[in-house]
């Protein structure tokens, strides 16, 4: 299958190593130049849980317009560039092309729609990678759970199970779900109760729930953001939301969440899509988000320091 990545950072990097693994023709596009020499040089190297590997079938660009007729756009940028990458692929798409986007925190698919019809879009969610760049061509991960994708409109599609053979071929513990949105809001949950407090406190995941003041607000926010889920009936899978989060913190004890990798680099996050957003669904349904206020507002403080 001809796979262009659109996003080529950590996890951008791990997709295109795993599916140019498997006879994909992959091309990861990205705006970081040292990056792409890099693999054009040296290959991919990508390190950590499921070993230590070179791949040097991979082609890389920083023009989208390179991209013209693959099948598969799977958009791994931040939250903040899905509305680009979506407006340039609207100009260059078929009306076969699949576009698949795994993102952290929510309205990624509302993003691409603004410059497509939703019916060839897909959502994905990656599950326990706790993801990071070491340096331009290589990616490391702490631990790989599980990819879920599923249609944005819903059900289950002969594409949509075709894409997840895709993806398990390639190594990936992949799985389609009829109902892709539940999972958005149950790994937004864990994004929310991590991001932004580990970013906050400048720790690790372990680090927050080892300190008892720490963890009260992290469970703070993941409770606000499950209020928000109830109201927009979401149909979660668990009904203790602390001991979900905990549950999901142990197997990533060591990881440090983008949000704070961008904090420590002094990069603009993803805020305003993961504890942000908790607060704009607040306001939205009148319901005062004190936790998610605080957090969000301290990370765009640092923000508004490096410009």
């Amino acid at each position: 299958m001809k796979i262009a990545i659109i996003g080529a950072g950590a996890m951008g990097s791990i997709y295109a190593s795993f599916l140019a693994q498997n006879n994909n023709e992959v091309l990861a596009i990205d705006l970081w130049e040292e990056h792409l020499e890099a693999i054009r040089k040296d290959g991919l190297r990508v390190s950590g849980f499921s070993g230590d590997n070179v791949v040097k079938n991979i082609n890389v660009s920083n023009n989208i317009e390179d991209a013209k007729g693959y099948e598969l756009f799977v958009i791994a940028t931040k939250a903040s560039g899905v509305g680009s990458a979506a407006s340039n692929l609207s100009k260059i798409i078929s009306s076969n092309s699949l576009i698949l986007t795994i993102q952290n925190g929510l309205g990624a698919g509302e993003r691409i729609a603004t410059f497509m019809p939703t019916g060839n879009i897909l959502l994905g969610v990656a599950q326990g990678f706790g993801a990071a760049m070491v340096g331009p061509g290589h990616a490391h991960h702490n631990n790989m759970s599980m990819i879920r994708i599923g249609e944005m409109n819903g059900g289950m599609t002969q594409r949509l199970e075709k894409l997840v053979k895709v993806w398990s071929d390639a190594g990936f513990n992949t799985k389609a779900f009829e109902d892709i949105e539940q999972l958005i809001w149950e790994k937004f949950i864990c994004n929310v109760a991590y991001s932004g407090p580990c970013s906050i406190f400048r720790k690790t995941l372990g680090e927050v729930m080892g300190n008892k003041q720490m963890f009260e607000v992290a469970k703070g926010c993941a409770l606000e953001a499950r209020k928000m889920g109830d109201i927009k009936n979401v149909n979660f899978t668990f009904d203790d939301t602390i001991k979900y989060i905990t549950e999901f913190g142990k197997k990533l004890l060591d990881s440090k969440p983008s949000m704070l990798q961008d904090v420590e680099a002094k990069r603009l996050s993803e805020i305003d899509a993961i504890n942000g957003m908790v607060v704009t669904l607040g306001k939205e349904n009148s319901i005062e988000t004190p936790f998610n206020l605080a957090v969000s507002s301290i990370i765009k403080a640092y923000e508004d320091g490096y410009k």
